[in-house]
């Protein structure tokens, strides 16, 4: 059992956590034709988008109600709600998601009321809209993407069609995710015959349509609206799914209200990385469907068994040090562990129920500086591309994940869910070792 220590420093010298306004955002990414709109100056537009450009290499929808220093002082919400019809008019989204930040949530407004006044507008009355709140000075990522999934699931009407012999499922698929990693859940699904409705569902950003395609800026044509993820219409079927999957204890909370909402029934997977995960998640697609495992996981199974013998001299006993969000940080580590990896230091943005369940000494809810100070001596760094300068300064290898990875190609591809994926997984962090 680890001891959970926060970091007691009146600023942050090296920042590690993103805001929820990031979180929300790429959540969002995950549902086709969402706004995503950010109700706040531009500036927070801004601080919300350039981590997600920088991670996936492409212009985010993101838009913003622009308030300025005259509009928070004095207030100013027929403005405000004459931006976001002319939003909607422009770009006719088929969801409507709105962010609050830090200026609205320190200033206080009341956004409930706020969003009821703006559902009367004739030209919004027939506009799903999701609020979520996603104050900057608390929470962090993985906090806004949960906030962001919660509210969808929570707020979209749903249509309830009779399916005793429904062989769909949905799949609330937590940050932790890759778009490789979610492609590679949908496509066990479908191994099994199953009909998954994933949230949400960012595999569609490895699949540009470059018939609408805008060479002049690197990105598609419409930038206010997302172009792909899970639509409106399969949004409105998962009351008839018969099985919720939350992968990540992060997505509890969504699949609890799945439950109550429509009495699906869930399981959570906070593990789904490696051999004994990879048995587990394939034996529960195997309860759900009743079919058989097919037989090419069989053969994937032994080529991890394979890939674990060929590593395990090159990762049993070394000091490998992390900082992810944490569900990623609890599969990260509780795959390491199975390889017989030291857990040198752990950092994390926030408080999680698995925290304190980690078989490890401690875990430290900090910044980068505390990385920096705790990883010394470890054989191997673990984190996204803003600590590339720590491992440079430290001459330790450094093994990218989480957001962003701005600094290696192919990140948004990569997967490490299933035999093949932690097999890659495997090879990868025991080349970056042996590298040293």
């Amino acid at each position: 059992m680890a001891i959970v220590s926060i970091t007691n420093t009146s600023v942050a010298v090296n920042p590690f956590k993103h805001s929820q306004a990031v979180g929300a955002t790429l959540a969002f990414m995950g549902f086709a034709g969402v706004m995503p709109v950010l109700h706040g100056s531009p500036g927070c537009s801004t601080f919300a988008q350039i981590p997600l450009t920088q991670h996936l290499g492409e212009i985010i929808p993101l838009s913003t109600t622009g308030m300025t220093e005259v509009v928070t002082v004095l207030g100013c919400e027929e403005n405000i709600k004459q931006a976001i019809i002319s939003l909607v008019q422009q770009h006719q989204p088929e969801i409507l998601g709105l962010c609050t930040t830090g200026l609205t949530e320190t200033r206080g407004d009341d956004m409930a009321r706020f969003l009821k006044e703006i559902r009367q507008i004739p030209e919004l009355n027939n506009l799903p809209m999701v609020l979520v709140s996603t104050p900057d000075f608390k929470g962090s990522l993985q906090d806004g993407y949960a906030a962001g999934v919660e509210s969808i699931v929570k707020e979209i009407p749903t249509v309830s069609k009779p399916n005793t012999q429904s062989k769909q499922i949905t799949i609330l698929a937590s940050s932790a995710f890759t778009p490789g990693d979610i492609q590679q859940i949908k496509e066990m699904c479908f191994d099994f015959e199953l009909d998954p409705i994933v949230l949400p569902d960012l595999s569609g950003l490895l699949d540009i349509d470059f018939n609408n395609f805008d060479s002049t800026n690197n990105s598609t044509l419409n930038r206010a609206v997302t172009r792909s993820g899970t639509t409106l219409e399969r949004l409105q079927l998962v009351g008839n799914s018969s099985f919720t999957l939350a992968l990540g204890e992060s997505m509890r909370s969504s699949a609890r209200i799945l439950q109550q909402r429509f009495k699906v029934p869930y399981d959570v997977f906070t593990e789904f990385v490696g051999l004994d995960a990879t048995d587990k998640l394939l034996y529960a697609l195997f309860k759900i469907s009743g079919n058989a495992v097919p037989e090419k996981y069989r053969v994937y199974r032994r080529q991890l068994q394979q890939a674990m013998l060929f590593t395990h001299l090159k990762l049993s006993c070394k000091k490998v040090s992390v900082a992810l969000e944490p569900d990623l940080l609890w599969l990260t580590i509780d795959f390491l562990q199975s390889m017989g990896v030291s857990i040198h230091a752990a950092v994390t943005t926030g408080r999680s129920p698995l925290l304190e369940k980690i078989p490890i000494q401690s875990v430290t809810i900090g910044d980068l500086e505390d990385f920096e100070q705790l990883a010394a001596g470890s054989d191997l760094l673990i984190a996204n591309s803003n600590a590339s300068a720590i491992a440079k300064r430290l001459s330790i290898p450094i093994y990218h994940q989480g957001i962003p990875i701005f600094d290696r190609l192919g990140n948004i591809f990569s997967t490490k869910l299933g035999y093949r994926g932690a097999m890659q997984y495997l090879f990868d962090i025991a080349n970056e070792i042996n590298a040293l």
